[in-house]
């Protein structure tokens, strides 16, 4: 602090005053002269009054910041925070438009793969029916050769031991035995 020699003024005040200022003063860690030192450099850097007890200055420049702080709010809601409020939700309702064109899309093909291979599945199935019948056809028709061609093999036999000599009846016997044989293939 100062010196001591510049002090050169008195204040005059009550002995319930200087309790208070004594009590203050210690509060602070001071001397009541220090104190008193300060109490009047608050004053007048901050230029409030000391009979304001309620202090309106303090209101009044809380009041004029919190308004001040409040338009720029509403300014940046007005210049950025609705602006990009509306863009995501423009940007969200265009996502799910495509979303809803991507799975009709992508469940229809869905769909029709399952058909065509349903499909697919059903013609393999009579395709495999169809070659089973055309093998067993074949074995049928390899078998019908074999046994005609033992029949035909069994009338040349027998026919090559005919002569001129030999009776019409027994050629006609062994014609009749042949169909016989034929038929019942």
């Amino acid at each position: 602090m100062a010196d001591e020699t510049i002090y050169k003024k008195t204040i005059k005040y009550s002995d319930a005053t200087d309790a208070k200022l004594q009590k203050l003063a210690n509060a602070a860690g001071c001397t009541k002269r220090e104190f008193f030192i300060r109490m009047v450099e608050y004053f007048y850097k901050t230029k409030k009054d000391p009979t304001d007890i309620s202090d309106e200055l303090l209101k009044t420049t809380l009041v004029k910041n919190h308004d001040t702080y409040i338009r720029f709010i509403r300014a940046q809601e007005e210049k950025i925070l609705i602006p990009v409020k509306l863009e995501v939700d423009r940007m969200i309702q265009s996502q799910i438009k495509i979303l809803d064109c991507f799975n009709t899309q992508i469940l229809k093909a869905n769909t029709d793969l399952q058909n065509n291979q349903q499909a697919q599945i059903s013609k393999f199935s009579e395709t495999d029916k169809l070659l089973q019948i055309i093998v067993g056809k074949l074995d049928a028709k390899e078998s019908l050769k074999t046994k005609f061609l033992h029949i035909l093999n069994y009338y040349i036999k027998i026919r090559d031991t005919f002569s001129f000599t030999t009776p019409t009846k027994e050629k006609e016997e062994l014609a009749q035995a042949a169909r016989q044989q034929v038929t019942k293939i």
